[in-house]
């Protein structure tokens, strides 16, 4: 099958291989503990593929090298490693170039050989369900593709002999698959644009009925469809994966104050994320960047849930340079209380975060606290008012209900008395009927 049938669609790649070796890098002034925090992450990545870790391999990097990126010598060792174990691919937790991908597979003939991005773009790949997830997952997979293309075709080389215009069907193929490549390419990004189009269109009929939103941000398998699921009864998928959930899911809140809140689950965060996966997902994130404020969920239990924190600020403000960590439109959480077995690991994180939830979506704790938060942060988006409105403007008394916040009513001859909480765009509307309380 040539590259081109490949493409065409995201199902059609090849099954993953079934054993790997895992090549973690550590770079000068890394801890050991973080290198290996890592390539325990990539082995979970690996294993989301189906893939078999047999061995890991840890190697210092003082300089970076052109051709293997490691040292020759060390390279060799890593390379007869995998043949005596049995690999089909070689994983590397760091960003290969397409010529060094090229050489370590030149080298190895029989093993592929990918690195850290490769395994997130396949986990998207399998993980997309609509039509903009698999949108974005394309776009980023064929950025990806495009340099990498030669070595597609690397079995393909230029023939001896002929003019000096002359090229073999390797050659041609190669500029072929480029050309089909860098056109797909430009298709994706003009659907792309129509999606952003229409969730602008979509955005601005929001703005028109302001019901309040917020969004679940967060590291992957931080337990976001899990809250989303907890506070609404939604049916989002709950997985101990990561990149459970890629497609958001909106579903309404109503408050203890009788508030609507519309929550919207997001694609999680990694560390080392592709640079290609943020620039695709940006149609999808930028509902994040919209909402009235963030709600920021950690995994307690996580040995790594500081280092998650920053991964998620880092992600944000790439997103919106704007952002400002510690402001009061974000809300961090921390979920899977539950899983902590050392109460002194809770008291930490307490001091370091003491205007932080501490909740379990399993046990339910801290979430009538995490309501009542919820309830505070809206009140700077709404006003009270003292409203008396005529029998024949029931409407408003509806909207109301749907976008703001009934604390009172009382019919009389005149029409109908309210005490509302009304929300900041709707106050000129509701203007002409507010009366002294």
């Amino acid at each position: 099958m040539g590259l081109k049938d490949r493409i065409m669609s995201l199902e059609s790649k090849p099954d993953p291989t079934q054993r790997a070796l895992l090549l973690g890098i550590q770079h000068p002034g890394t801890a050991d503990c973080e290198t290996e925090a890592l390539l325990s992450e990539l082995e979970q990545l690996a294993n989301n593929l189906g893939i078999q870790v047999v061995k890991r391999t840890i190697v210092s990097l003082r300089t970076p090298q052109a051709r293997f990126l490691i040292g020759s010598g060390k390279a060799a060792e890593i390379m007869a490693n995998a043949e005596s174990h049995g690999c089909d691919v070689i994983i590397v937790d760091d960003d290969l170039s397409p010529a060094q991908q090229r050489n370590w597979e030149k080298e190895l003939k029989s093993i592929a050989v990918i690195d850290r991005q490769e395994v997130i773009l396949d986990i998207f790949a399998q993980r997309a369900r609509t039509r903009e997830a698999v949108l974005q997952v394309s776009l980023a997979y064929m950025q990806y593709t495009l340099p990498r293309l030669k070595r597609a075709w690397g079995h393909l080389n230029r023939q001896r002999g002929g003019g000096a215009t002359q090229r073999d069907a390797g050659e041609t193929q190669l500029e072929l698959d480029q050309r089909l490549v860098r056109k797909r390419i430009a298709r994706l990004k003009r659907e792309l644009a129509q999606v952003v189009k229409h969730r602008a269109v979509q955005r601005k009929k929001r703005l028109k009925v302001p019901v309040p939103t917020a969004a679940l941000v967060g590291y992957t398998n931080a337990g976001k469809s899990s809250l989303l699921n907890c506070l609404t009864d939604a049916d989002a998928l709950v997985a101990d994966k990561l990149f459970a959930t890629l497609d958001p899911t909106t579903r309404r809140l109503k408050l203890p104050s009788k508030q609507t809140l519309l929550l919207t689950d997001t694609v999680g965060f990694v560390r080392r994320l592709p640079h290609q996966l943020i620039n695709a997902f940006k149609a999808t994130l930028e509902e994040a960047v919209a909402a009235d404020f963030l709600i920021h969920v950690l995994d307690t239990s996580s040995p790594d849930v500081e280092q998650h924190y920053q991964t998620t600020i880092e992600v944000l403000r790439e997103l919106n340079p704007h952002f400002v960590e510690g402001g009061h439109g974000v809300l961090t959480v921390f979920n899977k209380t539950d899983l902590v077995s050392d109460p002194l690991d809770l008291q930490v994180l307490r001091s370091q975060h003491p205007d932080a939830c501490f909740i379990s979506t399993y046990t339910k704790e801290g979430i009538p606290e995490l309501m009542n938060r919820f309830e505070s942060l809206l009140q700077t988006q709404v006003t009270p008012m003292t409203l008396r409105l005529p029998h024949q403007r029931y409407d408003l008394r509806n909207l109301l209900y749907e976008c703001g916040s009934i604390q009172h009513e009382e019919p009389d001859a005149n029409g109908i008395y309210i005490l509302a909480l009304v929300p900041h765009r709707l106050c000129t509307q509701f203007k002409p009927f507010e009366v002294d309380a």
